[in-house]
């Protein structure tokens, strides 16, 4: 049988696509699980809503100023490129280090882990508990081991064309999407419980946080400055829940039209979801109480804030569906975790194939495979998240860097208004809407964010900031070896 031969067009990734890449990447297992620390951290949910609603619309704001960046430059690289054409390589390739070193490769390695715990709740033999290896110096279950099978898996389906992955990326983040919406209907119009809507109404704007400390509930009343400072750390989880949309600028370069495409799959994908994000926590709200006990006997008692090991769409899911919660949420998350995977893995290498060009990076990573994809620079990203899959600080790592993740999205958006002045006259597709007011208020509200964190988390963003400047002498050191 001849071997069927694809027209260019037909490997590209068509508009449809890439909004699923951001939509995909962005759903992950965040969205059942942190709004329990939301709850326990701003104490009611009209905070609680509030912090989906801020993060939702950071996301967005952050997303129309990278259209006009995305239309500017549509290459493979993404904010690697938009760094390195409005400031310098040097600033561009610590973005891209910090990138490869802990944000796309500690995700990786966090989501993997996530679809091996839920795989556990279905097969026990993948329990964290289950310890296959003990090298003295490290600990290795099989929950980690199924991890690295799945990003093994995952990366060699790519590895062999992106057609491929486009088949992976479209059939589960549609399932996602679809299971989100059937949720969100589930909790607002068949399972909604009126009592406890309106118990949580009459504590909506409760600024009473609480915390366990030494097995004892300890509550802090909130107000002024203490109430600003508890929504901006309760927005760790949700803009974390809410990041990789970025990735589809990775891929540019295997887009159709990515003028204009790359800035619709940006704002389309992260409005879709940012509105799925709220409303799913206003179908918890309808579901469970959101205060509760620790010692709580059911998933009512414990509510949102104690939901059992921060799962909040399990308990969402026994209050409809009674004790087969656990197997369906399992299966959604497995599904959701999965996919969003496909979609970091997928993209991911393409910046670090960007930086191989440029001499920043191992010179292999810059070529292609048989397959047209980036074979290299997609197995060079398996090996170091499969490594931090088996050290286990990948979830260490990742609350260290959302410091820096934030500081380079201040420094991107930024750049909008440092290329308007340096590149006046380049074709621009898309202009960014409502500058200059849009994207300087994400500015300052990305500011602000990080100025809590400094204030009331100093020992995450110290960490973060070091894992950057690690950067500054690799980048001389590529430097020197590109120009010998």
């Amino acid at each position: 049988m001849p071997k069927l031969i694809l027209e260019p067009s037909m490997n590209k990734l068509k508009l449809i696509d890439g909004i699923y890449l951001v939509a995909g990447s962005m759903i992950g297992s965040g969205i059942f699980i942190v709004s329990a620390d939301i709850a326990r951290t701003t104490a009611g949910g009209g905070w609680l809503l509030l912090s989906w609603v801020i993060a939702g619309l950071m996301t967005l704001l952050g997303a129309l100023a990278f259209a006009e960046l995305a239309g500017m430059f549509p290459k493979a690289g993404g904010q690697y490129i938009y760094l390195q054409e409005a400031y310098t390589p040097f600033v561009s390739f610590l973005y891209g280090w910090t990138v490869f070193l802990v944000v796309n490769c500690g995700t990786i390695a966090a989501v993997a882990v996530a679809f091996s715990k839920y795989t556990g709740e279905l097969i026990p033999f993948f329990s964290i508990k289950n310890i296959v290896a003990d090298l003295g110096f490290i600990k290795i279950n099989s929950a980690q081991i199924l991890s690295v099978l799945l990003i093994v898996f995952l990366t060699y389906i790519n590895a062999k064309g992106i057609e491929y992955g486009k088949i992976i990326l479209r059939v589960f983040t549609s399932v996602k999407i679809l299971s989100l919406a059937i949720i969100i209907l589930l909790g607002l119009f068949v399972f909604r419980n009126e009592d406890i809507w309106a118990i949580n109404l009459m504590s909506f704007w409760n600024t009473q946080s609480v915390h366990v400390e030494n097995g004892q509930i300890v509550s802090n009343l909130l107000s002024g400055a203490t109430l600003l400072m508890a929504i901006g750390t309760g927005l760790v989880g949700s803009l974390f829940s809410c990041d990789a949309w970025t990735n589809v600028s990775y891929i540019a370069g295997e887009i159709e039209n990515p003028k204009t495409n790359i800035p619709k799959s940006l704002i389309y994908g992260v409005g879709i979801v940012s509105v799925l994000f709220l409303l799913v926590n206003v179908a918890y709200l309808n579901l469970l109480p959101l205060t509760g006990s620790p010692e709580g006997l059911d998933a009512l008692s414990k509510g949102i804030q104690f939901a059992d090991q921060d799962r909040v769409g399990t308990a969402a899911a026994t209050v409809m569906f009674g004790n087969s919660a656990i197997i369906i949420m399992a299966a959604l998350i497995m599904i959701s975790t999965f996919g969003c995977n496909n979609g970091i893995i997928l993209a991911g290498a393409r910046m670090y194939q960007a930086m191989a060009k440029d001499g920043l990076f191992f010179s292999k990573m810059k070529n292609n495979n048989k397959n047209d994809v980036p074979g290299f620079a997609l197995w060079v990203q398996a090996v170091w998240a499969s490594l931090l899959c088996l050290s286990g600080q990948y979830g260490q790592l990742l609350d260290y860097v959302m410091f820096s993740v934030m500081i380079f999205y201040i420094i991107s958006i930024a750049a909008v208004f440092v290329l308007r002045i340096k590149k006046p006259d380049y074709l621009r597709p898309y202009k960014a809407w409502g500058y200059p007011y849009l994207p300087i208020l994400y500015i300052l509200l990305a500011a602000a964010f990080c100025i809590n964190l400094i204030i009331n988390k100093p020992e995450f963003c110290v960490p973060s900031l070091l894992i950057v400047l690690l950067g500054v002498p690799v980048y001389f050191m590529w430097r020197r070896i590109y120009t010998v």
